[in-house]
């Protein structure tokens, strides 16, 4: 029997699936966020370690673990020198007596990638296809049967971002103020921040941006602000959504331009905050794609990053 373990690392929390060679999960663990990048090498290889042990315990195994193969698949890795440095982290976790198994890695078992990959073999549940992530930021990342891929956007909040919950919360954020001036169509996006932001007057909106330095994420939150405004039936809310939608179909189709034939059958995959909304920017995504492309089917994921960081992982160990 094969063992293998799934790591799934952002910003925010590490996810590790342990895995046997018959894709069956007999663990999960969660622990702090691994961006190496954001909290240092140190705190990256804590939160790993003991995200994997969580997960070795909930397995409820008594007997010692022998791990075949790891996959890493973590948030802004995708350079060279982010690989070799995740590779360290990969040697120190071997060095650590503290953790309840054997490792029997050789260089081929393990794989280090962006999170992109395993959010495409865990949303489909192979590694042929495309996900289009639109949460707090967006990218667009594509496998083909080959082993082309492409990555379209994933620029960050200042170059790109389009289509997601970052860029329709400015977006709604904008056309509210431009509404208040007279430049803009009357929107209910004005009462619709007021009120949950507790604000007396749309204006003081300056306060909260400017004044109290609001990041990415605290502004990305607002999204559901014009969600919820587009969803009631207005006007300028839904133009924001259906200006999403448009560029999130023009990023998947220039993935599929460039590593698929326009007739493939394929998945495509959506993950993220922005796809759970009330007013159907899935389905209007998958109508306007569908359009293009007729053999394209635009699912929700099958299964969790994680899980698809294992079936790489369990993939090195059967070649």
């Amino acid at each position: 029997m094969s063992y293998v373990l799934g790591i799934d690392g952002g910003a925010s929390k590490t996810v590790c699936i342990l895995m046997d060679d018959l894709c069956q999960v007999l663990g999960r663990g969660e622990a702090g966020p691994s961006n190496y990048q954001g909290i240092g090498i140190e705190a990256t290889l804590q939160s790993i370690q003991s995200a994997i042990q969580n997960a070795v315990k909930a397995a409820i195994i008594t007997s010692t673990l022998n791990i075949d193969a790891i996959c890493l698949g973590l948030a802004g890795v995708g350079r060279a020198a982010d690989i070799e440095v995740v590779k360290s982290l990969v040697e120190e976790l071997q060095n650590n007596k503290l953790l309840p198994i054997t490792w029997a890695l050789k260089p081929a078992n393990i794989v280090i990638c962006n999170d992109a990959l395993i959010a495409l073999v865990g949303g489909i549940g192979q590694p042929v296809g495309i996900v289009v992530a639109a949460g707090t930021g967006s990218i667009v990342f594509g496998r083909n049967n080959q082993g082309h891929t492409k990555r379209v956007g994933g620029w960050g909040y200042i170059l790109g971002d389009e289509g997601s919950a970052y860029k329709i919360a400015i977006a709604g954020m904008n056309a509210a103020l431009k509404s208040d001036d007279g430049r803009e169509k009357s929107t209910s996006l004005i009462e619709g921040f007021k009120q949950h932001l507790d604000l007396e007057s749309i204006e003081d909106l300056i306060e909260l941006i400017y004044r109290r330095g609001w990041g990415v994420k605290k502004i990305a939150a607002l999204a559901p602000i014009v969600d919820f405004a587009a969803a009631s039936g207005d006007i300028v809310a839904n133009i924001i959504i259906d200006d999403a939608v448009k560029e999130l179909v023009k990023a998947t189709s220039t993935v599929i331009d460039a590593i698929f034939s326009s007739n493939s059958i394929l998945e495509v995959v959506t993950t993220g905050s922005v796809w759970r909304g009330r007013c159907k920017i899935h389905e209007r995504f998958a109508a306007s794609l569908g359009k293009k492309f007729p053999e394209v089917r635009v699912i929700f994921p099958r299964y969790e990053p994680a899980y698809g960081a294992g079936l790489l992982a369990l993939q090195t160990t059967q070649n």
